[in-house]
């Protein structure tokens, strides 16, 4: 199993929010010092999420991401507004991340989805953010009519083997990670799920390595000490 110690950037500083509510924010700091400290610590790969683009497709953050993707010596993932095949582009070969996460376009732009698989095939994650049992899109403020599952099967059928699954109802609450949706989601597409939303213990980390989960997205825990990263790295490698 692999764990995401997670940078979420607004206006250039490393944040957490509450639901995924602009308005409900803490401020952590640098965003590369902090992506640079999770590294020391033995992270394996980061999570990072451009929240300026994911809420206005604003490109404020860019010279803060290539700055953070430079100075880390760890693979990046990266999600956040991310919308047309010239950012697609510009994040994998300029910024030099190893991966994105695509997650509204799934739902309203398959046929740049489409391009972007056949590009970049698994460098191209699906963000597949779920409330009340359905897709939301456009940064959380609007529900399709989707279940996660059938996204991720379309994103399977494009050649694509990873999802990132946020049960919103969870995000920065330390309420638990929904293990039951995250678990079946993997069983019934057979993809990486990697689980975001909720990580509250180092029994969430037990119980989705039970269920033989792929990834976890470690947020608001890492940060207030909820868990502590290396103990929970330590947990990860004895399996």
């Amino acid at each position: 199993m692999i764990l995401f110690p997670a940078v979420d950037i607004l206006d250039n500083r490393a944040v957490r929010l509450l639901y995924g509510e602009r308005d409900k924010v803490t401020d952590y700091g640098e965003p590369a010092e902090l992506a640079s400290k999770w590294a020391a610590l033995g992270a394996e790969y980061l999570h990072v999420v451009d929240l300026n683009g994911a809420f206005d497709d604003s490109a404020v953050n860019r010279e803060t991401l290539k700055r953070l993707v430079k100075e880390i010596n760890i693979p990046v993932q990266l999600g956040g507004g991310i919308k047309t095949l010239d950012k697609i582009k510009f994040y994998l070969e300029e910024v030099g991340v190893t991966r994105v996460i695509v997650g509204t376009a799934c739902v309203t732009a398959p046929d740049m989805v489409d391009k972007a698989c056949a590009l970049y095939g698994n460098k191209i994650v699906a963000g597949i953010d779920c409330k009340d049992g359905f897709v939301a899109i456009k940064g959380w403020v609007e529900k399709s009519a989707l279940t996660a599952e059938t996204v991720a099967l379309q994103m399977k059928e494009r050649g694509s083997d990873t999802v990132v699954y946020t049960d919103i109802s969870r995000d920065g609450a330390l309420t638990g990670v929904n293990v039951e949706a995250t678990a079946k989601l993997a069983e019934k597409t057979g993809m990486n799920i990697i689980a975001s939303g909720g990580m509250s213990s180092l029994d969430d980390i037990e119980k989705l390595m039970s269920r033989n989960v792929y990834g976890a997205i470690l947020g608001r825990a890492i940060y207030n000490g909820n868990i502590d990263l290396s103990e929970a790295l330590k947990t990860v490698k004895r399996g």
